[in-house]
């Protein structure tokens, strides 16, 4: 009998409202570019692109014809310069976009944008795909609270989204994993634990291993690795609760066998603790501007009314917290994840 699966359903695109687009606008996120998904989708013919291997990748190299080509490229310029640079326009001059490739799977069917420095050979990647509030507030929240900052913009119905480097989940576990010593081992089942935690608190859901990088960080004689999500389009959608726990997914074993093999319950519970507290800590200390963003979710339409009340009532047995059953909204059930994180970081630390 095979397993049932976490996920059954594609998830729709949420549209983001006026509020959203205000609040996006007031933090710097709206792009002065004027450039169309659908834009993108005027390509005249492609080819497939293959890895290193000669694999398939999935992903398709688009050529344009010649009137629209130099209109699109200049436009794919300045919105690097928007995103890495703060708009300053006289760096066009040394850009060249280099490959425009287009995803053929996944839900967001992203257009990947090469822009290569002509001075110096380095380039990095950028992604323009359909706006989806859920995936926006998933990279706002993101922004907001891990250590690691995302730049993206939005331009209506269209979505601006930088590379997050590192090596995919699945890969990392198939290919390097077997070759990390038994210290690096332990310290990514720390990792593990400590993403678990942080995708459940913040409802950051589909965590399987091809949605998260591993990123090795050198530091003195050791390399330590850091997880982090590259995929937001299940931000507060699931009703499941199991679904915004990586360590469900049959996806994610090697991972929670690695915790089974080299932690201790007790100490699983204190990287879950110190997680906590890392959060709360960032809540604490960007509050008016979480306020504002949770106000806006608490009012917007994300998810199915199913989803809304399975999702709180699992909650609510999982943390007795009447905040969870009273929540109208996935927004009012993030509120009150947020909400119920501080309390208890309070009284913990903070009271004694």
């Amino acid at each position: 009998m095979s397993e049932k699966p976490l996920m059954v359903f594609k998830k729709p695109t949420y549209p983001l409202n006026n509020l959203f687009l205000d609040y996006l606008e007031r933090f710097d996120r709206v792009s002065k570019v004027s450039i169309f998904y659908d834009d993108l989708l005027r390509f005249s013919g492609f080819i497939n692109v293959y890895d290193k291997n000669e694999q398939d990748t999935l992903w398709v190299r688009v050529y344009y014809n010649e009137f629209e080509r130099d209109d699109i490229e200049l436009n794919l310029k300045k919105i690097y310069s928007y995103l890495h640079s703060d708009g300053n326009l006289e760096i066009i001059k040394f850009l060249n976009i280099d490959a425009i490739d287009y995803c053929t799977f996944g839900n967001s069917k992203p257009f990947r944008i090469k822009v290569r420095n002509i001075l110096n050979d380095n380039y990095v990647y950028f992604y323009i795909k359909k706006a989806d509030a859920s995936r926006v507030y998933g990279l706002e929240l993101e922004h907001i609270l891990s250590p690691d900052k995302i730049n993206f913009l939005v331009y209506k119905d269209t979505l601006i989204e930088e590379h997050i480097m590192g090596i995919p989940g699945d890969v990392f576990m198939n290919t390097l994993l077997k070759n990390c010593s038994e210290t690096e081992k332990s310290q990514i089942a720390k990792e593990f634990v400590k993403f678990n935690e942080r995708c459940m608190i913040r409802l950051l859901g589909d965590m399987r291993a091809y949605n998260y990088v591993i990123v090795p960080i050198h530091d003195f004689d050791q390399v330590a690795f850091r997880i982090r999500p590259i995929d937001f389009d299940q931000q507060c959608y699931e009703g499941n609760l199991k679904v915004y726990r990586p360590q469900f997914f049959k996806e994610n074993y090697p991972m929670v066998k690695l915790v089974k093999d080299k932690l201790q319950n007790s100490s699983i519970e204190q990287y879950k603790n110190e997680e906590r507290a890392v959060l709360a800590k960032r809540i604490y200390s960007a509050e008016t501007r979480i306020k504002k963003l949770l106000h806006i979710m608490g009012n917007d339409i994300i998810a199915p009314n199913e989803h809304i009340e399975q999702l709180k009532l699992e909650l609510y047995r999982l943390t007795h917290d009447i905040n969870f059953k009273r929540a109208k909204s996935m927004g009012n059930i993030l509120n009150a994840a947020f909400d119920f994180i501080t309390r208890n970081y309070k009284n913990i630390y903070i009271l004694k």
